[in-house]
């Protein structure tokens, strides 16, 4: 009886150690030689260009970007992925779109090749640059009148390959825009030396942007839902710059919504369909933006259905963390709103929980600026910040 009791002791106290001290002492356990090749990236998103980047004097804007990569450094990351194209737009050198007004004066003027300065400075500090591209959109406005002739969304002006409402956006429907995207990734990767290519989250902006070609689709083909053309759509494309990326030795991903379900119901991802072939990605990156206590969407609980969707054994996957919530009310965790104010160590938390599923390969932050800039601070981001960097020696 005596063991008996002694026993169930035993079990009891490592289950309170465990859960009272996850921070400390699971941390330590899993500090461990492979997790240092982990990739440990940063999103670096066109807000980022225009504050930290842009400069009327071209030199400066070399120092500024000399001092991104320092910043990334010091901090033990390994991974920037930069938005070169967030508007149908670019921070490069192309004869398919314009200079963005993320770096430039104005859409079309020309700037320094940002994306060739990055990948010099990151790749000479042992950084990977992934080239994040957001592939329909083309304003984050209705505002027609700011897109310029050198923009090839300009011939498309009051046609339905166009649409506006919320932003304005491609018809992903139409191949005029699916080879607009194709060869805009052929060109980056033809011509630079990035280690990825990156799609973000948006895709529809909704279920009516082509109704006509769902319309005309069906006339000469199977009978599918409007759900499964969109699905259909968007796959056809994510296959097509997989292609293209993989003749270049290019890894290509998806950063999609963590909501498993939203990526069916609103934006059209099949990640499903793309996590069990070699035909879509390399890697898939799920913005799993929720904190443990999350009521609706636990960090826990979706990190795991992420991880068991993976039915490819050659997909890695990369965890997007939501740093800009730090020392934040979480207005969509309902009872756990409060989860991201009375704690300095979610991410950290988060890291050491990712580090344990299947197919592991790192994680990245949103974003750079609520890492790097005391404007943008919370109350707990420079713990937040201590707590973390005692993972990632």
């Amino acid at each position: 009886m005596k063991k008996i009791i002694i026993g169930i002791f035993l079990v009891l106290t490592l289950i309170l150690f465990s859960r009272d001290n996850t921070s400390n002492n699971t941390s330590k356990a899993l500090e461990v030689n492979s997790f240092k090749e982990e990739k440990r990236g940063l999103f670096f998103s066109y807000i980022e260009l225009e504050k930290y980047v842009k400069d009327s004097n071209f030199s400066k804007m070399k120092k500024n970007i000399d001092n991104v990569i320092s910043n990334v450094k010091k901090m033990n990351f390994n991974l920037l992925v930069l938005q070169v194209r967030s508007a149908s737009d670019a921070i490069y050198e192309s004869d398919i779109f314009p200079w963005s007004s993320s770096i430039s004066q104005e859409e079309g003027v020309k700037s320094i090749d940002v994306l060739a300065y990055f990948l010099q400075v990151a790749h000479k500090e042992g950084i990977d640059v992934y080239a994040w591209i957001n592939p329909y959109r083309v304003r984050t406005n209705d505002d027609v009148s700011s897109i310029s002739e050198k923009n090839p969304a300009y011939k498309y002006i009051g046609t339905d390959t166009l649409y506006v409402g919320g932003g304005i956006y491609y018809n992903p429907s139409k191949k005029e825009v699916v080879d607009l995207i194709v060869e805009g990734v052929r060109e980056i990767v033809d011509n630079y030396e990035v280690d990825g290519v990156i799609f973000d989250d948006y895709f529809y902006p909704n279920n009516e942007i082509d109704i006509k070609d769902y319309e005309n689709y069906l006339l000469t083909n199977e009978n599918i839902s409007k759900t499964e053309y969109n699905l259909m759509i968007v796959s056809n494309m994510v296959e097509k710059v997989h292609e293209v990326c993989k003749g270049k030795n290019v890894l290509f991903g998806v950063s999609p919504e963590g909501n498993i379900n939203n990526n069916y119901e609103k934006n059209f991802a099949d990640v499903k369909l793309w996590l069990k072939s070699d035909l879509y990605i390399d890697f898939i990156m799920p913005q799993i933006y929720y904190g443990f206590f999350n009521e609706t969407q636990s960090f826990p609980k979706v990190l795991e259905e992420w991880s068991n969707l993976i039915e490819n054994k050659n997909i890695k996957m990369l965890v997007a963390l939501a740093f800009y919530k730090v020392g934040k009310f979480d207005e969509y965790a309902k009872s756990g709103g409060n989860e991201w104010l009375n704690n300095d160590n979610i991410i950290m938390k988060e890291i050491i929980s990712s580090r344990n599923i299947k197919q592991y390969e790192g994680f990245c932050l949103f974003r750079y600026g609520f890492l790097f800039d005391e404007s943008l601070y919370s109350n707990t981001s420079l713990q937040e910040i201590n707590n973390m960097q005692k993972i990632l020696k």
